[in-house]
């Protein structure tokens, strides 16, 4: 049997997906969650602790974005790699836009959000950052330009693909993965 705790955050995510986060009262996601809303007093502070347990705890695409972000310098091929990371990232922020922009709708959300990620270092720079790494490590190996400016690789191709998920999700149709080759194949000769 799930914990209340998460039953609840289940909830809240079902809730903030489906009518935003203004209209995600903590009445919706106690009636969504089957409980009082005593309950949810009972794990959170308040709406906005629930919602910052959403985005910390409930980001379904992050599992595959992790995986590709975990690629080791040397292993595989550098366009591979680059376009698996492509394709996860594109995934991962096209179905969370209505939680990111949640975050931007209400300031006080929003400062406490990134108050919290900054205590933890972490933020949505660490994708970037971790990209650069990796491309730092295939510079190491031989397989990146020694002079290829390889932070200014990964925002730009982090940029593609919150862009392209961005459009996509505006457009109501999926992210395509033939956009992530593209990107990469136009940004490997920069790389290579």
């Amino acid at each position: 049997m799930a914990q209340t705790r998460d039953v609840i955050l289940d909830a809240a995510l079902t809730v903030i997906r489906e009518r935003g986060l203004g209209k995600a009262t903590t009445k919706a996601i106690a009636q969504e969650a089957g409980f009082s809303e005593a309950a949810l007093y009972k794990h959170f502070a308040d709406k906005e602790e629930i919602f910052l347990g959403v985005l910390q705890e409930r980001s379904p695409g992050f599992p595959p974005l992790h995986a590709a972000l975990a690629a080791k310098p040397g292993s595989g091929t550098v366009e591979g790699n680059l376009i698996a990371i492509a394709t996860a990232a594109m995934a991962f922020y096209h179905e969370n836009f209505p939680l990111l922009g949640s975050i931007f709708a209400e300031r006080r959300v929003f400062e406490t959000h990134r108050a919290r990620l900054s205590q933890k270092g972490a933020g949505p720079h660490k994708v970037n950052q971790v990209v650069a790494g990796y491309l730092s490590g295939e510079q190491q190996a031989g397989r990146v330009r020694a002079d290829a400016d390889v932070a200014a690789a990964a925002d730009l191709l982090m940029g593609c693909c919150f862009q392209h998920a961005f459009l996509c999700h505006y457009q109501g149709r999926p992210v395509d993965r033939a956009a992530a080759e593209r990107y990469v194949r136009t940004l490997l000769p920069g790389l290579g």
